[in-house]
């Protein structure tokens, strides 16, 4: 079963971790920003009111403010940036003349140990501004220095800062993403690798996987040559005893057999009639065990053109009164995923039957099947003739073992059934089918190896 791609779902948890860590990045970086900026001003104000303190003199239980701060921006109206000085009774002495039309709210926060206190407020135009105040007391005359500035334009210009930091980080971001694709493709080249080893084992160009891998899949590669090594070794395990079951059953059949040739009584017929059904089971079931471990071998394939070229040849020459005629509809290799022996057998039988029943034509074509998908992965051999064709019913009980329609004709009616045992053990339907030419119209369908060379013509 396959499901999603390791590489994409890396990528995937790299853009999204990546796209995660820029916005927190970004965002703190605003903040730094922001506070750097709130702190900043903070200094520049307090530099002011120092400034204010050293210039207001204290005579004869007055405030005599000598001077002001000379940056403009304490000249224009509205402009957030305010001073004033007041008494203990909060008459103001004297203020800046951007504070002309505005009043500074009073701030609802406690001095500290060096009388400062610091709040963010809205002056009467609406602007956000940070206020800096002071309490002097000097010869038990108390007064108070307040400075402001703006606020709004510190938030301008982080918003200002926050989307020239998005775009950077954005297009750091796209680097990384883009950089984050290739090491992973990098990263999973001996993957990749590994899948083309076993899936060339698969199709029959190798026998084991070659070559060397990182140390976090080496195992991997080893454990499969060790499975096919294994695979092998079971396969010809079951060869061999087969072939001892075969020979050891054989020979006391053969001494029951021949014992009873000349026993003409009714326990010698019965022996003889029931050692000739042992041994015939006995072959069917060897023969089976045969093509089922034949079919589980990893890496067979067989050019099934070449195998059917031949096989026509032949049947050509052993009914020379039939038109036998091969077509293939693709051009490129098939290759049967299987024994060469299992598909001259399923071939042949369903050829040399055609040619049985056939009046004067049979033929014979090969394609790739694309009924399921795009991808090849089966081959469909159809074998038309132009005889008198079977009923629905025939069709079903001429696959049943031993059946036969016309028992003039030639055979043991074992073929088909020989040739269904074989397509069910590699995976593939045999369709039985009214052909157009008049007669039987029979599909064989099985597995292909992938498809990767053309013919040429």
């Amino acid at each position: 079963m396959r499901k999603g791609s390791i590489a994409l779902n890396l990528f995937a948890f790299s853009l999204v971790w990546l796209v995660i860590a820029l916005a927190l990045t970004a965002f703190l970086l605003s903040n730094l920003y922001s506070r750097s900026l709130d702190d900043s001003l903070r200094e520049t104000l307090e530099f002011h009111l120092e400034t204010l303190v050293g210039a207001t003199l204290v005579a004869n239980g007055e405030l005599i403010p000598s001077s002001s701060i000379a940056d403009p921006r304490f000249s224009r109206p509205a402009s957030g940036w305010y001073w004033e000085v007041s008494d203990e009774n909060s008459k103001i002495i004297k203020f800046s003349p951007s504070l002309v039309g505005s009043v500074l709210p009073k701030l609802d926060i406690k001095f500290d140990a060096q009388n400062m206190r610091s709040q963010v407020i809205v002056d009467s135009f609406d602007t956000k501004v940070r206020v800096v105040e002071r309490k002097i007391s000097f010869n038990d005359f108390t007064f108070f220095v307040r400075v402001s500035g703006n606020l709004d334009e510190i938030e301008e210009q982080v918003k200002s800062f926050r989307g020239q930091a998005l775009i950077v980080l954005g297009a750091v971001g796209v680097m990384l993403a883009i950089m984050s694709g290739f090491v992973g493709r990098f990263a999973l080249r001996p993957i990749g690798r590994i899948s083309a080893a076993i899936e060339a084992i698969r199709e029959g160009e190798a026998t084991k996987v070659e070559g060397s891998y990182p140390k976090e899949i080496a195992p991997l590669a080893e454990e499969v040559n060790e499975l096919i090594h294994s695979n092998r070794q079971v396969v010809e395990r079951a060869r061999s005893q087969v072939g001892n079951l075969a020979h050891g059953l054989k020979t006391p059949l053969s001494v029951l057999r021949n014992e009873t040739l000349n026993d003409k009584t009714n326990l010698g017929d019965i022996v003889r009639i029931e050692t000739e059904k042992m041994n015939e089971q006995v072959a069917t079931y060897l023969k089976r065990a045969q093509m089922s471990a034949r079919s589980s071998v990893i890496g067979q394939k067989t050019d099934v053109k070449e195998v059917l070229e031949r096989l026509v040849r032949v049947m050509k020459k052993l009914n020379p009164k039939i038109e036998l005629e091969f077509i293939v509809q693709e051009n490129v290799a098939i290759f049967f995923k299987g024994e060469k022996n299992d598909l001259e057998e399923m071939s042949g039988n369903l050829i040399d039957n055609a040619c049985k029943w056939a009046k004067s034509k049979v033929e014979i074509s090969l394609e790739l099947d694309k009924s399921n998908d795009a991808v090849f992965e089966r081959l469909k051999l159809t074998i038309e003739d132009d005889g008198t064709g079977l009923s629905p019913k025939e069709m079903k009980m001429v696959l049943r073992r031993g059946v036969r329609i016309d028992e003039k004709t030639p055979g043991s009616g074992l073929g088909l059934d020989i040739v269904k045992e074989l397509v069910d053990i590699y995976g593939g339907s045999l369709n039985l089918l009214s052909s157009k030419m008049g007669g039987l119209k029979i599909e064989l369908i099985l597995p292909v190896v992938k498809i990767k060379t053309k013919i040429r013509n």
